[in-house]
């Protein structure tokens, strides 16, 4: 198929590539000139502006928009909304929070274009092949027609229509907040090891458990390659950003009213990682010390 890739950052070369390889046709457009560069030589058509992108596409157009959720992508989709045509297609592979997807949807509904939202999982290789997505949109049929593009650059059952508008989105969502759970956990286990008696090699440690332990898998495999490079990590600062997924599972869960302290536990690790030292821990510290008369560290 032909389709416009709107997005040329991390995920959105490696989808570019996936596509090409797979068969398909891509058109792709980015502010960014090296960006596009990098896609002409994969083989990409490229074009300097949104509109001259889709212009060389043929009806049903489908335009694949994968940039950074908020105003980038919202302002990305209300343009498309005023330039493609009724039945054309817009796919929107970012992480943008479900609820933008459901008024994406209307905006380009109401204007009768079709929308799909598509949780993309399985990172930068994945989006370069074997990828993982999760995928919703109101329109079974048109969901048809587009089906043979994820087929192609998926892993064997690694994609899924999920239905309803928002869907994909959604479980994407939730994905990340399981995803912060099972990070934490692995982080925490290790730190146990790194503080006890014993001189394990963290490298080896995780390369065992990789290998038909019950806690094997892709994250663990990303633990020995960490590993690998910098056996006890001291290059880095233990810093968590997070891209706001999780903090999205925790605030739906709590509308819910659905128990999930390990992922709220986990978002909180993050925040609390943001800080050489909190005022939380000066107040406990200084109360232990007023009645039981505890040390405190002093700086």
């Amino acid at each position: 198929m032909k389709l416009a890739m709107i997005g040329l950052g991390k995920m959105g070369i490696n989808l570019t590539e996936n596509l090409i390889r797979n068969g398909n046709e891509v058109v792709a457009f980015d502010l960014n000139d090296a960006a596009r560069n990098d896609a002409s030589t994969l083989g990409a058509h490229v074009e300097k502006t949104l509109e001259d992108a889709v212009k060389e596409l043929s009806a049903p157009r489908i335009v694949w928009v994968m940039l950074p959720a908020g105003n980038p992508t919202n302002e990305t989709i209300d343009k498309l909304s005023e330039i493609l045509d009724q039945d054309d297609i817009v796919i929107d592979g970012g992480n943008s929070f479900f609820e933008d997807s459901l008024r994406h949807n209307k905006i380009l509904t109401d204007k009768q274009i079709k929308f799909f939202d598509v949780g993309t999982s399985g990172g930068m290789s994945g989006a370069n092949r074997d990828g993982n997505f999760m995928i919703g949109g109101d329109d079974p049929e048109t969901f048809a027609y587009i089906e043979p593009i994820f087929k192609g650059i998926a892993q064997t059952d690694g994609y899924l229509y999920t239905g309803k508008a928002g869907s994909g989105h959604y479980l994407k969502m939730v994905h990340n907040g399981i995803e912060y759970g099972m990070m934490q956990a692995i982080a925490e286990g290790f730190d146990v090891l790194t503080h006890s008696q014993f001189d394990y090699n963290n490298e080896a440690v995780a390369k065992v458990w990789e290998h038909g332990s019950v806690i094997r898998g892709w994250l663990m495999e990303l633990t020995q390659s960490a590993f690998s490079k910098d056996p006890n990590l001291d290059e880095i600062k233990g810093v968590m950003h997070s891209s706001g997924e999780g903090k999205w599972t925790l605030d739906e869960a709590l509308k819910l009213q659905v128990p999930t302290p390990v992922i709220a536990a986990s978002l909180m690790m993050r925040y609390r990682s943001l800080e050489d030292d909190t005022f939380t821990g000066k107040v406990v510290a200084a109360l232990r010390n007023e009645f039981g008369g505890h040390d405190v560290d002093k700086k």
